[in-house]
């Protein structure tokens, strides 16, 4: 994998990772730990993710009846995964964790994504724990916490539901309390639960012991009726198996049973699927229904969830990055060893000379270099918003509060953006291929198919375009898009400094005052109907304007480090960068148009006219 220069890069000379070891809570860190750590994750990925990324993909997940059976290789790189103590990488010290930089553990598990996105990284297990940490009782984190994060027991996210998808708002799934003295459980206020679950991750497997589901499910008011919208929705800890308050298992099964596997297009590896909760056909403590400890208030539910959402939603935007990295990377071997056609001289072609590499005509580099300026930019983003949550938890006062504001904002685009052009990198990666990028012989075809879900998964692109325009530019008064507009100042002002760099700062001023005023623009009337019509164009137009400012800021990293790297790949930096500015920022002036003029064209067709 040729992704360890570019992730030097990005940690060590642009974020300057190594300055957080100044902070008390990573003070026994250093460059050689962090070496280290990229070190075994990079060996862990390229022996037991890597070889098997195209054997999950054909030996999908089968329920025989009792247990879910996955490939040998799948347990034997979750075991890897485990005993490399990447699930509590982040955490303290005293449950068990490396207090690393949240930065860091980005980049570790960036290895893993590239190398087999469909056995996966944990990502529900630790943002699962994440959440109890935060939202849990002390003997929830004892009990379900510190075994998701030494990876005895894993964990899922339970949300979506057969007749609500993301209407999260339409779930049904019902808690209710598990007698009069349900209170008095010590592992929290005890329900049961009936309902269906869908789409659920990793929701049956033998990888692990146990497995602690997070689910939302409401609580009936006092007429035995469930209240309609979010405001019943409240949050518990479901486990597979009964355990008690030390940790142990009970020998008893709860009520959780699994339906059925979905068959998916891609990410095969991954078992998901249909859970009945409260069907009957276990009978834990005597009496059906699946037995849930509520988790913080009821009917806060959604909030303590968004917690784990938010997370998930980076862990996403990482896992597209490095799909489309992994077919760029893939395209480009190809392209340099691929012999077809002969170069155009003055004369027309010369079919008596020797074929030339396909690296070597203009439109191959063209896909090349469209590919490089969206997987290096968009892992440039993810690493950003992993600093950010190490600022959030350890920065000043002020630098933290600015931290949690920018996250908000940047969220929906840290998913979406990756999502989207990521896997337009991965159709040109079959496209460099020709027809062989069309069969199974190569492995692009396999990356485009799993990189397909990720706009899909943890909020569509339409969700994150209405959370985007609906909410975060506008949540309180705005005051996180004026922190990005003045950190994009910051850079331009840096960057028209730089004779090399000028016109792409006045370039990207244009594009920040053009998102502006079409924010402005669709919120005119102060009807959301008008303003969110054209909510993912806005968020297409964001995007772009956010990775052109991630480019222009890595281009001037590239430039301060030159003395000290490769004259290839600064060229290869600035090249990309160049690449964006002159043939992707542009498409922003059509996507704000229709949001500025708040075009309806889309939401007002009569339904019989499609």
């Amino acid at each position: 994998m040729a992704l360890r220069p570019t992730l030097d890069f990005l940690l060590y000379d642009w974020l300057d990772a190594p300055s957080l070891q100044q902070r008390e809570r990573f003070a026994d860190h250093s460059r050689e730990t962090f070496d280290a750590v990229l070190d075994t994750c990079e060996r862990i990925a390229r022996e037991k993710y890597a070889p098997f990324n195209r054997t999950v993909d054909t030996q999908e997940p089968q329920f025989d009846g009792e247990k879910v059976v996955l490939p040998q290789a799948t347990h034997d790189a979750h075991k890897a995964f485990v005993e490399s103590g990447m699930l509590s990488a982040a955490q303290d010290y005293d449950i068990g964790g490396m207090q690393l930089p949240y930065t860091l553990q980005a980049a570790a598990n960036s290895f893993f994504a590239m190398a087999s996105v469909s056995i996966g990284s944990n990502m529900l297990t630790s943002g699962n724990a994440n959440l109890l940490m935060v939202h849990g009782t002390e003997m929830q984190k004892d009990v379900f916490a510190r075994n998701e994060f030494s990876g005895r027991w894993a964990g899922t996210m339970c949300l979506s539901e057969p007749q609500a998808g993301s209407s999260l708002s339409d779930v049904a799934t019902r808690a209710v309390p598990d007698g009069p003295d349900f209170q008095s459980d010590p592992l929290g206020p005890r329900y049961r639960l009936t309902g269906n679950k869908m789409w659920i991750s990793s929701g049956d497997h033998e990888l692990t012991e146990n497995i602690v589901h997070i689910v939302l499910a409401k609580i009936p008011d006092e007429n035995g009726k469930l209240i309609p919208g979010t405001r019943g929705i409240s949050l518990f800890i479901v486990p597979k198996k009964m355990v008690d308050s030390k940790g142990q298992l009970t020998g008893e099964r709860n009520d959780v049973a699994l339906a059925g596997l979905n068959h998916k297009l891609g990410w095969r590896g991954t078992t998901n699927t249909l859970l009945n909760f409260g069907e009957g056909k276990y009978q834990p403590q005597g009496k059906g229904g699946a037995i849930g400890y509520l988790v913080g208030q009821p009917g806060k539910g959604l909030h303590c969830m968004f917690h784990m959402m938010n997370e998930a939603r980076i862990g996403v935007g990482l896992a597209a990055t490095m799909l489309g990295m992994a077919g760029y990377q893939a395209s480009l071997e190809y392209a340099k060893n691929r012999p077809q056609g002969r170069p155009v001289g003055p004369g027309g072609k010369d079919a008596a000379k020797a074929q030339i590499r396909i690296i070597e005509h203009a439109d191959v580099r063209r896909m090349l270099l469209a590919q490089k300026s969206y997987c290096e930019g968009a892992l440039a983003l993810e690493l950003y918003c992993a600093r950010l949550v190490d600022e959030q938890r350890t920065g000043t006062a002020q630098a933290a509060d600015e931290a949690r504001l920018l996250l908000e904002v940047l969220t929906p685009i840290a998913k979406s953006w990756p999502s989207e052009w990521c896997l337009e990198a991965n159709s040109l990666a079959i496209q460099v291929h020709g027809g062989y990028g069309y069969t199974r012989d190569f492995p692009v075809e396999q990356y485009w198919r799993d990189n397909r879900l990720n706009m899909i998964h943890e909020g569509t692109h339409g969700i994150q375009g209405m959370d985007l325009l609906g909410r975060k530019v506008l949540m309180e008064e705005g005051r996180g898009l004026q922190l990005l507009a003045a950190r994009i100042k910051a850079t331009r002002e840096r960057a028209a400094q730089v004779p090399e760099l000028a016109q792409h700062a006045q370039a990207l001023g244009q594009a920040l005052q053009q998102v502006t005023s079409a924010t402005q623009a669709a919120w005119a009337t102060g009807q959301p109907t008008d303003a969110l019509a054209n909510a993912v164009p806005y968020m297409q137009a964001f995007g772009h304007t956010v990775l052109a400012w991630i480019w222009l800021d890595v281009a001037l990293a590239a430039l301060r480090a030159d003395a000290t790297k490769s004259v290839a790949s600064t060229a290869g930096q600035l090249g990309a960068a160049r690449y964006f500015y002159h043939y992707e920022l542009p498409k922003i002036g059509a996507w704000l148009n229709v949001v500025e003029s708040r075009d309806l064209t889309c939401a007002s067709l009569p339904e019989d006219a499609f």
